[in-house]
């Protein structure tokens, strides 16, 4: 793989080295850190166990996808591309394109909370791109999008359907811990790109750090 950016959440949205939106992120110097810390643990692992790059790879661009967040699908669908054969990522394109669905949906167990049952898709890999997938591919794509479309319906069952096809318990782990950090990398660069076109009909920086703050206190970056 080419050689770590320095901070992804930084080129993703396109943050210049001392612009207004930099000096801001650097009031939260910690958060800052520590989101790419994860993204340098979870994408270029010391020990990587058994989850491959490519898996991650094709995992986070298929969560960018049903984020529907193309700066960041457009991201990881190249490192994919390095990785991969042009069969598995239009194979990951396809799939992206017929289980984006609106979100979150699910059942929750009987009680009082049913009557905010939503009915969604319950997605399943293609057979054809089940193929060209393996099963354990496949199945962490049914998993990612069952965490990020419809949580509520997460159940021991789809636990085993990863264990059934060769994640192990410390494989799911990092599986999750994926999805999971993908989801919080997706809504800040969202945010901070939002404030980046804020800006752009902005006229000073006053203006800017108002917005920032307004930002901050909503929990968007």
């Amino acid at each position: 793989m080419s050689a770590i950016i320095p901070d992804v959440i930084d080129h993703l949205v396109g943050i210049r080295p001392g612009s207004s939106l930099d000096r801001l992120r650097d009031q939260r110097p910690q958060a800052r850190e520590n989101a790419q810390k994860s993204y340098v643990a979870l994408f270029h692992p010391e020990f990587p166990g058994d989850v491959t790059a490519l898996e991650r790879y094709a995992v986070a661009a298929f969560v960018a996808g049903l984020h529907q967040q193309p700066y960041v699908t457009n991201f990881y669908a190249a490192a994919l591309q390095k990785l991969a054969s042009a069969e598995i990522v239009d194979a990951i394109d396809a799939e992206i394109a017929r289980s984006s669905a609106k979100g979150p949906y699910g059942r929750y167990p009987q009680g009082p909370l049913t009557v905010e049952d939503e009915e969604g898709l319950d997605y399943e890999v293609s057979p054809d791109h089940r193929d060209r997938l393996g099963s354990r591919l496949a199945a962490a794509l049914q998993h990612a999008h069952l965490l990020v479309l419809h949580p509520r319906d997460a159940s021991p069952a789809s636990l085993q359907k990863l264990l059934d096809a060769g994640w192990s318990t410390t494989d799911i782990v990092t599986l999750s811990q994926l999805v999971s950090f993908l989801s919080f990398q997706i809504r800040v660069v969202a945010g901070l790109r939002a404030l980046v076109g804020a800006f752009a009909v902005e006229s000073t920086d006053a203006d800017f750090v108002q917005i920032f703050t307004g930002a901050l206190a909503s929990g968007a970056v």
